[in-house]
């Protein structure tokens, strides 16, 4: 009977071990799917649209110690950090640097138009000069070169 309940006490606790290592969301492969012209993009002139064709339905890998995909979102050595910004701070600050410069521009609504919601937008550092704002687990956005790409988890 003692060996019985040690059995499942350890067996429990090697299922909470294993709970605990599972991988981050973000792990795994991601698709982009789209991209729009940034909000911040100069109206007057067009962006580049040789990179954004190069780059549409492209794959990135996030890997625990890499991100492999197209330049320039590969990565050989990631520093990951997960956090919560305000719509004023994503894409580097580009929100807040537009309503500084135009009193009416709004964060809150310029990330509403990309498809964020609330106060709080998880967004993964990386380490590699690349901010990925996640619009849910399977939805990111990546800004870039004047563009607002959407990553789709495979």
């Amino acid at each position: 009977m003692k060996f019985t309940a040690i059995a499942c006490l350890l067996a429990s606790l090697g299922a909470v071990g294993s709970a605990t290592a599972a991988e981050p969301f973000y792990i795994g492969s991601w698709t982009l799917t789209g991209a729009v012209v940034a909000p911040w993009a100069d109206r007057h002139r067009k962006p580049d649209d040789a990179e954004r064709t190069r780059l549409i339905g492209k794959m990135l890998v996030l890997k625990t110690r890499e991100i492999s995909g197209p330049r320039p979102f590969a990565c050989a050595s990631p520093q990951y950090k997960m956090t919560d910004y305000g719509p004023d701070m994503i894409f580097q600050g580009a929100f807040e640097e537009m309503q500084r410069a135009d009193k009416k521009a709004d964060p809150q609504a310029l990330a509403a138009s990309l498809g964020f919601n609330g106060a709080r937008i998880r967004t993964l550092e990386t380490g590699c000069e690349i901010g990925v704002h996640f619009v849910d687990d399977a939805t990111a956005e990546i800004g870039l070169n004047n563009y607002v790409y959407t990553l789709k988890k495979r």
